[in-house]
């Protein structure tokens, strides 16, 4: 099989992102192009049509290619908890936690069978494959035992272009660095190098290119300059990275920066609204009075909980809503403002009854059996019969004991389906298992609006597209922009050979 591999000299080199650009590149050349990344670790997860878990970025790389995402793409995810272990999902199916070490040690021959197995599938429907490394290549501590980067180009003798982010510096020390600690066999295969990130002048950088292009032998095949694109993150470091709210916007909506946060990419439609002043808020940050307050998943929501009520910002969230604030919580966050959270079994780490927010007579069992499905339903607020699409990812059932709320206040389902979430008689407090919820571009508008008119503000219109299509364009964007900064003829030859 045909296959590219793109690896980078450090983490968030932008390896995800020119995955994405390259398979969108491709398909539109009329390949049919799948996208690979043999173990991903992070918290922002997808669920395939036959629910299956793959990490976020890869479902993004597989729409840029045109396809559905499907296991096969991310055959190991990694999420962490926190406490130096992290859930292995082989397959999609989530096996056990496992620590940092015991899995070095005890997973590498089942998690490198997974790999063989889902590149041989894949190997069988498509004409390429690119595939994207993890972290760096050569971290000689764990180099032999590493299942995503060089192994997997050897394996399938693809030739691989080493990614380098020049904004951060270091980066001519890095290519360098990075090619003298591989392999003789590992070495060969490097047939470029691309230079991310790039602000300033070209004319300024070419003398270190030519130098590097000399000191190695390896030709520099683009310089890709900074894209000021709402890609999609792969996970939590990349918040540090997020541009500086624009507090002109019309509305302000506070998301909690938890510490094990999961699924933000939940927030992207939000961050896309043109009138939305999106800002995530550390546990030690001042709440503040925005219009909303999100919290969102967390892949321990327990130790999450702990946390924002050590800090005081489970107190300040509590006041805001007391004082008619509206709050939302998804996922975990929903979970979070019930009543009494338990988890019996010590799924999360440490059993015990912990208890909740209280801003909703919810009660939540955390379970062994994980809940990851797509759902579709049809909304009952905040307005009726508007078609909803999304999917859940939870180790957790909840029970609204309604005869322990407050006098005077009700609490209706959200959507037709009562299990996916709720909000109360004064539509202030929403809570729902439904990651991908505005995603739905009417739905979206219209909780929106209700924001709005409590500030007096004109609503929106909500006869607008679903957040897939503005996807789609921002793909077609970012593979216009890097397609014009490649030498794309020097690395689709070994495609054509």
């Amino acid at each position: 099989m045909k296959a590219i591999m793109i690896v980078g000299t450090t983490s968030h080199a932008g390896k995800s992102l020119l995955t994405a650009a390259m398979c969108r590149i491709l398909s539109r050349r009329g390949w049919q192009v799948t996208p690979f990344k043999a173990q991903n670790m992070a918290n922002n997860a997808y669920v395939t049509a036959n629910g299956g878990e793959i990490g976020h970025a890869q479902a993004v790389q597989a729409w840029a290619a045109g396809i559905p995402p499907r296991v096969e793409m991310n055959p190991i995810l990694l999420k962490p908890q926190g406490d130096m272990t992290s859930q292995v999902v082989l397959k999609g199916r989530p096996i056990g936690r496992i620590s940092a070490a015991d899995y070095y040690e005890q997973f590498f021959e089942t998690g490198w069978q997974a790999v063989e197995e889902s590149l041989n599938r894949l190997r069988d429907e498509f004409d390429v494959i690119v595939c994207e490394g993890a972290g760096s290549p050569v971290e000689v501590n764990i180099k032999h035992r590493d299942l995503t980067n060089m192994r997997v180009a050897k394996y399938l003798n693809a030739p691989t272009l080493l990614v380098v982010d020049i904004d951060r510096g270091g980066a001519f020390a890095q290519v360098v660095g990075t090619l003298e600690l591989l392999d003789p066999d590992e070495r060969a295969l490097i047939k470029g190098v691309i230079i991310n990130k790039f602000r300033g002048q070209r004319s300024l950088l070419q003398p270190g290119i030519e130098w590097l292009q000399e000191r190695t032998r390896v030709p520099v095949l683009g310089v890709i300059p900074w894209i000021d694109s709402p890609f999609p993150s792969e996970d939590s470091l990349s918040l540090l990275d997020r541009p500086t709210p624009n507090n002109n916007r019309d509305i302000t909506v506070a998301v909690i920066r938890l510490p094990r946060i999961a699924n933000f990419t939940d927030f992207d439609p939000l961050e896309a609204e043109p009138t939305v002043n999106l800002r995530y808020v550390g546990l030690k940050d001042n709440l503040g009075y925005p219009d909303a307050v999100i919290i969102p998943g967390s892949k321990t929501t327990i130790a999450d909980l702990v946390a924002m009520q050590k800090t005081g910002i489970a107190e300040a969230i509590q006041n805001y809503a007391l004082a008619g604030g509206t709050v939302m919580g998804i996922c975990g966050g929903y979970q979070m403002m019930g009543k009494l959270l338990a988890d019996p079994e010590g799924i999360e780490g440490q059993e015990g009854r912990y208890k909740g927010l209280s801003l909703f007579p919810l009660k939540t069992v955390i379970t062994g059996q994980k809940v990851t499905r797509q759902r579709q339903a049809s909304s009952n607020f905040p307005q009726e019969g508007l078609p909803i699409t999304g999917y859940e990812i939870h180790q957790g059932r909840s029970h609204l004991a309604e005869e322990e709320a407050p006098e005077g206040v009700s609490y209706q389902p959200m959507f037709d389906d009562r299990t996916l979430g709720i909000v109360d008689s004064t539509q202030s407090l929403w809570g729902t298992y439904l990651h991908g919820v505005f995603d739905n571009g009417a739905w979206r508008r219209a909780w929106l609006n209700r924001l709005r008119q409590q500030r007096g503000l004109k609503s929106l219109p909500t006869g607008v597209a679903n957040y897939r299509e503005q996807r789609e364009m921002m793909l077609d964007n970012l593979a216009d922009v890097v397609e014009s900064y490649l030498d794309l003829g020097s690395i689709t030859q070994y495609l054509d050979s």
